[in-house]
């Protein structure tokens, strides 16, 4: 495995851009560090039908074997697992995606307070200067949205809304989910064939 990466869903709707970035992912050879919040659990039966099982373990296994990646390509961590690589500066991935991102998370990113694993795992990123994507899922912002995503755009944190385009003339669902997962991609450097490129193969 080439890089290591680390994938926080939270409460916010959007649960298939997670899971199609998840899939992306392995598919590009990443080992992933995967964090999902409680909220994460509730949007994810409600949107996708998944109820993922609760013990760190036996969700690594589990997403594993569905998406057919390799043994310990997947690893869950438990929002207390304060020993895990993304709470050290030292071990942790230097990319990070909230994907989708609530703007409960982007409140406590923007004013550090490191309450669980995932908060704590951004503020990392952040402090070593690596490369965090935040992806928010909410309409309309209030003032405090905004003010909170300038403050972390200002830190070099990378906002992406799902906001996906339809220049590209989708067909479906999956075509609106692989618009924003290729974006979010791109900006990762991550190689893939989901949609052509802007002004190429367009009609």
């Amino acid at each position: 495995m080439n890089n290591a990466i680390t994938l926080a869903l939270t409460g916010a709707s959007g649960a298939p851009y997670a899971l199609r970035l998840l899939q992306c992912l392995v598919q590009a050879d990443y080992r992933v560090y995967l964090l999902a919040s409680s909220a994460a659990r509730v949007v994810l039966k409600t949107e996708q039908q998944q109820e993922w099982p609760g013990s760190p373990k036996d969700l690594s296994a589990y997403l594993c074997r569905h998406y057919g990646a390799k043994d310990g390509q997947i690893v869950a961590c438990g929002k207390e697992e304060w020993f895990s690589p993304v709470a050290s500066g030292s071990a942790a991935p230097k990319q990070m995606v909230v994907c989708p991102c609530s703007m409960g998370t982007v409140s406590a990113i923007a004013n550090g307070t490191s309450d669980n694993l995932l908060e704590r795992a951004a503020d990392v990123v952040i402090k070593e200067r690596g490369q965090l994507i935040l992806v928010p899922r909410e309409t309309p912002f209030s003032a405090i949205h905004l003010e909170n995503m300038l403050k972390l755009a200002r830190l070099g944190v990378t906002i992406m809304p799902a906001a996906p385009g339809f220049y590209h003339e989708p067909k479906s669902i999956e075509d609106l989910v692989d618009f924003m997962v290729a974006r979010i991609l791109d900006h990762l450097g991550v190689e893939h064939a989901l949609t052509s490129r802007w002004g190429y193969g367009h009609h």
